[in-house]
This record gives structure tokens, sequence and C-alpha cells, in this order.
């Protein structure tokens, strides 16, 4: 599969993405970093000589979603935001599979490709299990993981389908309703709303299960970790993420944010927090 349905959806959703970028409020770069995978869009923020930070989105988005995030990180880390390939972003288009190692391949290659030998990374949802398998790979090349409603961890939970397709069913106040929903019922904020339902029309969005990590392998992930994860998560089970992450990554953080829902963002200065710890 490829990402967009169209090369006019293409162009709509990354002409928005063009309005969205105004936000950055500090000087940023636009990176092409070519992949065995093809070539991989970066946007990069900060000083050279700090720290690295990746942050990779959730599904159906791209690093439009961390411009926010960019804004404070960028102070104390080289920031770079992929966008990552087969999502509605400016990198290839095709969709990797979740089963094999092509997605830690991948990052390997943009690591490689931009000379860092050892990163901080901070996921959400799929970009949350991108990092968690990575790493669990390349323990050495994770100084600090930062995770976001994980997917991965604690399951998919099987009502959301249902869900969804009872709101989708009431048009437009139904797909409202949803991404309401998904945001554990505080509303979308207009322009990011806005950007998520042009997606929504315009992308191929995975249907196949992502996997569940062992036990094993969760026990490989050694280093500083942080897990937040919302109360009201209506897409994966939040309770068990931070019941296997208590069991099995007993140094790990784990914040339960009751109030907040799947979509987990304005968590910079608490992310920060733990990060210069």
């Amino acid at each position: 599969m490829k990402a967009f349905n169209s090369p006019e959806s293409k162009a709509a959703v990354l002409s928005h993405y063009e309005v969205l970028l105004n936000r950055l409020t500090i000087p940023y770069e636009r990176l092409n970093i070519g992949t065995r995978y093809g070539e991989t869009f970066i946007l990069s923020a900060g000083d050279k000589e700090n720290p690295p930070l990746f942050l990779l989105h959730g599904s159906s988005m791209n690093s439009a979603m961390w411009i926010n995030d960019i804004n404070a990180m960028s102070r104390q880390y080289r920031v770079y935001a992929p966008d990552i390939p087969g999502e509605p972003g400016q990198s290839d288009e095709e969709q990797l599979p979740f089963e094999t190692e092509d997605y830690t391949e991948w990052l390997s290659d943009v690591l490689d490709g931009l000379g860092i030998d050892k990163t901080i990374i901070v996921g959400a949802s799929l970009g949350a299990w991108l990092a968690t398998k990575f790493t669990v790979s390349n323990p050495e090349k994770v100084s600090k993981l930062v995770l976001l409603c994980p997917a991965g961890i604690g399951s998919q939970n099987s009502a959301f389908k249902d869900i969804a397709i009872s709101l989708l069913s009431k048009g437009e106040t139904g797909v409202n309703e949803l991404f309401c929903v998904i945001n554990g019922g505080d509303p979308v904020p207009e322009a990011i709303l806005s950007y998520q339902k042009l997606i929504a029309t315009s992308f191929n969005a995975r249907q196949e299960p992502i996997p569940t990590f062992k036990d094993d392998e969760l026990r490989r992930l050694v280093m500083p970790c942080a897990i937040f994860v919302g109360g009201k998560d209506i897409m994966l089970r939040s309770d068990q993420t931070a019941d296997r992450v208590a069991k099995l990554m007993p140094h790990a953080e784990v914040m339960v944010l009751p109030d907040k829902g799947h979509s987990l963002t304005g968590l910079a200065d608490q992310i920060m927090a733990f990060l210069m710890k």
C-alpha cells in the first residue's frame, strides 16, 4: 500500500503542512536522508552541538504533530522529527510491514545518514512502537526512551472499531465526535482538527494489528525510560501498558494521566523534566 490515495490528496495534505509549519518560531532545517527504503524527510532544529533527540509521530500523522514540542525541546537538544515512511508525510510512500525488521533498518539508515551514534527517542503511538522495536534491537544506540501511549505493550481496545463505525455513520458531526473521543473528550483545536480530517480522507489507513512485544524484548529496555499513558485512551488498554511496564521494566517511570486520551500533546515540560534529570 501507498500512503496517499491520490496525487491530489498528497498535494492537499502537504500544502496544509506548510500552513502549520508557520507555528515554528525558531530557525529550522528541512533535511532529506536517503535510506534503503527511499527518501526520508526530516524537520530539524536546535544547535547541532546539542545532544540529538528524535521525535517519532503516530499513525495518520507526520512531523507536524511535534511543532510545539520542537519549539520547546530545541533549546536543549538538536531535534529531528522525521516523517515515517508510508505515513501521510513527505517521506517515501510505501508502507513497510510490521512483522519484519524494515522499520528498524529504516531508522538505522536515518541515524547513519545523519552521523549519529546514539540518541534520545520520543515516540507517540505507532512512533512509540517503532521506537521500542528499534531500541530492542539496538539498545546501545538509545540513551533515553520516552513513549507516549505506546502501541505494542498493552492490547488494542477491541471496542474502538465499533465505536468508530457508529460515530462515522453520523457524518460530519460524528467525525468531529470521534476525534474528540480519541482526544479524551476534549475538543481538538480547529487547526489540528481540520488537518486530521483532511488526512482521514487522503490517507490509506493501515488496518492490520500492530504486533505486541514479548516479555523478554521489553526487558532489554534497560536505559532510562518514561512512559506516559492516557486514562481515557479509547484505542489502547492503558492499564495493561502500565502493568506490563511496571512488571518488566521496574526502572521505568510510568505516568498515567487520568484525564487524557490517546492523543497526548502538550507534555513537553514533563518530558523535558525527565530528560534533564
